[in-house]
C-alpha cells in the first residue's frame, strides 16, 4: 500500500518597515514604526518635562494646546536632552551620552545626526518618502504633501524664537533637534518644507524650539 505523504507550504515574511507596539510616555499613547533597521515613535514628542535639575523649556505652537496634540511640542535643545539649561549656552559634549535619552521613553534616544542619515539613506534622501500625506500647505498651487511611504508622517509643526517669543512656519516646515552638539550655543537639527522633496541640516542656536522626534535603542 502507497504512503501517502502530506506537503504541506509555508511562507516567510521579511518586513522593512511597518507598525510596532505602543509607548506610552507621560501619560500618551505613542505608535512606533520600523523603517529599515531602525524604530521610530510614529509622531512627535508631546512631553511636558519635569526632570528636577534639568531645563524644562518647552511650548505648544501659538500656546495653543490642539496644536500640541497635532504637531507635538517644541523645546529648546537643552530641554530636548534633559540637560541643565546652561547647556545651551555652553558645550555639554562630556553630559552627551551615547545613546542619550533625553525626554524619550526608557528605551529610547534623541537621534544623532547619524541616526538621521540612516534614515534618509533608506529613505533615498526624500523628504517626500517621510512627510505625511496630509498636513502641509501647498506651494504655488502644488501640495506641499508627501507619500508618507515609510509611516514616518512628518508634519510641518514650525518653531519658536526666544528672541522675540513668536511662532514661526507651521504648516510650512518641521525641525527636529539631533543630540549632536556643534559648539557651545548650537546642535544639529533636521528640517523638511512645504515647498521641497529635500531635507536640510543646519547647527541651529539650542535656544530655538524644535520638534522632537525618539528612536529605539
Amino acid at each position: 500500500m502507497a504512503k501517502l505523504i502530506y506537503v504541506v507550504p509555508f511562507l516567510i515574511f521579511a518586513c522593512s518597515s511597518g507598525s510596532h507596539n505602543l509607548v506610552t510616555h507621560g501619560g500618551e499613547d505613542y505608535e512606533t514604526v520600523a523603517i529599515g533597521k531602525q524604530i521610530w515613535l510614529k509622531r512627535n514628542l508631546n512631553y511636558v518635562p519635569a526632570d528636577e535639575g534639568a531645563a524644562t523649556n518647552s511650548r505648544c505652537y501659538e500656546d495653543k494646546d490642539d496644536n500640541c496634540g497635532k504637531y507635538g511640542r517644541l523645546y529648546d535643545w537643552a530641554t530636548a536632552m534633559a540637560l541643565p539649561e546652561n547647556c545651551n549656552k555652553a558645550s555639554c559634549a562630556s553630559q552627551v551620552k551615547t545613546p542619550h535619552k533625553g525626554i524619550c521613553p526608557a528605551g529610547w534616544h534623541i537621534p544623532t545626526n547619524a541616526d538621521w542619515e540612516k534614515l534618509l539613506r533608506y529613505a533615498d534622501g526624500k523628504a517626500g518618502y517621510l512627510k505625511a500625506a496630509d498636513g502641509w500647505n501647498d506651494y504655488n498651487g502644488v501640495s506641499g504633501n508627501g507619500e508618507d511611504k515609510f509611516g514616518f508622517s512628518a508634519l510641518p509643526g514650525g518653531t519658536s524664537y526666544p528672541e522675540d517669543g513668536n511662532f514661526y512656519n507651521a504648516g510650512n516646515s518641521g525641525y527636529w533637534w539631533s543630540a549632536s552638539e556643534l559648539n557651545s550655543t548650537n546642535a544639529l537639527r533636521r528640517g523638511m518644507y512645504y515647498d521641497s522633496d529635500s531635507t536640510s541640516y543646519y547647527s541651529y542656536g539650542k535656544t530655538l524650539l524644535l520638534s522632537v522626534r525618539c528612536v529605539r535603542n
